[in-house]
């Protein structure tokens, strides 16, 4: 990536270097010399770390054990009762505290962070977090560089009116330095004369757009339009201030909505930013795929669209709308769900637009709302939209179309303003071509999919999720439950066709009827349990070289998966790779 700025520049723009220091991993966690499996699955359940360290005191060197390693070894068949120093990983990064993150380019998954003065190990730091944060560093680089690059003038405060930053199109314009501005309030730059009259003090009076024609004591003259940023809350935070050369404005309308749409642009950089600042969310995603799927729901949360959730019976759908509605702009506003293939046909149209009273017989005798009116200014999600009947379609088509309702015996209509987020498990373009479901509606809902893949394709969720789960029932019925390796080992193979919501269960049930504070295999369900495979090399020797184990292994998985599926394509989706690696990893291992 090419710098937009030296680090001279930077330091004029005020742009912050952040240090590894700021965002490494703190808590270190050693396993010793004696260490097994269990101990590390132990260690990484009750501490919130990426990696455990082991130091070998013959080598004068630390080892690292990632949550990555763990799980190899487990899926490769080791015991828990196995060492763990055999697992412990020697290739790692080395960084110091004081690096620049912009400035390092981590290759290793962990890297171990040294204060340099005194060579101690004082954190950790994976690989992805220092490059999301150069990425955040990224945004900000190129926000400055929107700012800085733009023709008009901008002057940004807060919103007690102190200045927070200037462009050097503000100075061309005025005449004026931004050293001579730059954390001065407007209100003393006024009295001392350096500007006629402060925008910004009467926009944070007046809480709305405003413009003025200012002097400045160069003697130059602008037209500044000045914009409010509000807070959750409707406080004023922040007035970026548009200024132009009154010499150049030719129609004063069309300026003036440019200066409006600049301002809003400034806007939703800043809330972008803030978005991938804040982590205040704890759904567990350790899939590729399940991050991608709460990725799109964050980015399209600020924005008011339709969305269409789609995915398997429990796979999360729900927890998608959730997490779209707390990110959005009326996360402050309700949240309402109607699960649409729950409520008899007859009842929910009451149910989603209300009833005036004497509506119907057995109608209350004060009426009722529906849930576009509970919902107004949040969000409503229709569950199973696909249950709706042709009738209820055309009636919500109706809804989206005009944005109000009818209460039943009702003929004023109702203006609302509600979301919509609907989700199904089945097919709407198949429903739809065997005419079962409106394609009008269908096109109206699916203005943004977000397809939610199953657990199956997701398959290092599983672990952490069985784990959350456990953790949960262990604190609701007062157990102190743990997963051995056998039951790990069936959980990570089953095809989990209930998705999450059957791990949940499944979990739920073994907790509370295992006998012992150890769960194994044995205790699950015996759709769960799987069969024990023979380790490769015990069929060869008690050790054998790690490359023809690995090998031996992904041999009896492909032919396993033939046997059970009986084409190439259904057993190399079944092992997560491609028809064209499964047929020439089998053509070699059959040679």
């Amino acid at each position: 990536m090419i710098e937009l700025y030296s680090k001279d520049q930077k330091s004029n723009l005020g742009i912050k270097e952040m240090k590894i220091r700021e965002i490494m991993n703190k808590e270190l966690i050693y396993l010793d010399t004696n260490s097994r499996l269990e101990d590390a699955m132990r260690a990484f359940s009750h501490h919130d770390v990426d990696g455990l360290l082991l130091k070998i005191q013959e080598e004068d060197q630390v080892r690292v054990m990632t949550k990555r390693d763990l799980f190899v070894a487990l899926l490769e068949g080791k015991e828990r009762r196995d060492m763990a120093v055999d697992y412990c990983n020697k290739t790692y990064g080395i960084l110091y505290d004081d690096m620049v993150i912009s400035e390092v380019n981590p290759t290793f998954f962990i890297n171990l962070i040294y204060e340099r003065k005194t060579q101690k190990l004082v954190g950790l730091a994976k690989a992805k977090e220092l490059n999301y944060m150069k990425d955040l560093n990224r945004l900000s680089f190129e926000l400055e560089s929107i700012i800085e690059s733009s023709y008009d003038g901008i002057y940004i405060a807060d919103g007690e009116a102190n200045t927070i930053k200037i462009n050097k199109s503000y100075e061309r314009i005025t005449g004026l330095n931004r050293e001579e501005l730059i954390g001065k309030n407007m209100a003393q730059l006024v009295k001392d004369k350096v500007l006629s009259e402060s925008v910004t003090l009467l926009v944070i009076k007046k809480k709305a757009v405003t413009t003025i024609q200012q002097q400045f004591k160069t003697g130059k003259k602008a037209l500044v339009t000045g914009t409010p940023i509000f807070d959750n809350h409707g406080n004023v935070v922040m007035v970026v201030t548009n200024v132009r050369d009154i010499t150049e404005l030719s129609d004063l309308r069309t300026q003036l909505d440019q200066n409006k749409a600049l301002a809003r642009k400034y806007y939703s950089t800043i809330e972008e930013l803030k978005m991938q600042l804040s982590q205040h969310e704890h759904m567990i995603a350790e899939d590729e795929k399940n991050i991608k799927v709460l990725e799109m729901a964050k980015r399209i949360a600020k924005v008011d669209t339709t969305v269409l959730i789609l995915g398997e019976t429990g796979v999360g759908k729900e927890e998608i709308a959730k997490l779209i509605h707390r990110n959005s702009l009326r996360k402050d506003k309700p949240y309402v769900k109607i699960n649409c293939g729950a409520i008899p046909a007859n009842l929910i149209e009451s149910e989603l637009f209300g009833y005036e009273k004497g509506a119907f017989t057995g109608a209350s005798k004060d009426g009722k709302l529906g849930l576009f009116e509970v919902a107004e200014g949040g969000t409503l999600l229709l569950d199973e939209v696909g249950e709706l009947s042709l009738d209820m379609q055309v009636k919500l088509l109706r809804v989206l179309q005009e944005g109000e309702i009818k209460r039943i015996g009702g003929n004023q209509p109702i203006k609302v303003d509600v979301r919509i987020l609907a989700a199904t498990n089945k097919d709407l373009e198949e429903m739809v071509s065997e005419g079962t479901f409106r394609e009008d509606l269908f096109y109206r809902l699916n203005v943004i999919p977000i397809q939610v893949p199953p657990l199956r394709e997701r398959k290092k969720d599983i672990m952490p999720l069985a784990y959350r789960f456990l953790e949960t029932f262990n604190q609701r019925y007062h157990m102190n439950k743990t997963l051995s390796f056998s039951a790990n080992a069936c959980l990570l193979n089953h095809n989990w066709p209930g998705n999450v919501r059957e791990l949940k269960n499944i979990v739920e049930r073994v907790v509370v009827t295992s006998q012992n504070n150890e769960i194994t295999g044995e205790d699950l369900p015996e759709k769960i349990k799987c069969k024990k495979l023979t380790n490769p090399w015990e069929m060869a020797s008690d050790i054998m070289p790690l490359k023809e184990a690995v090998e031996a292994v992904e041999s009896q998985l492909i032919e396993n998966a033939f046997k059970k599926h009986g084409n190439v394509r259904a057993a190399a989706k079944a092992l997560g790779i491609d028809a064209s690696t499964f047929v020439r990893k089998r053509q070699k291992f059959n040679k």
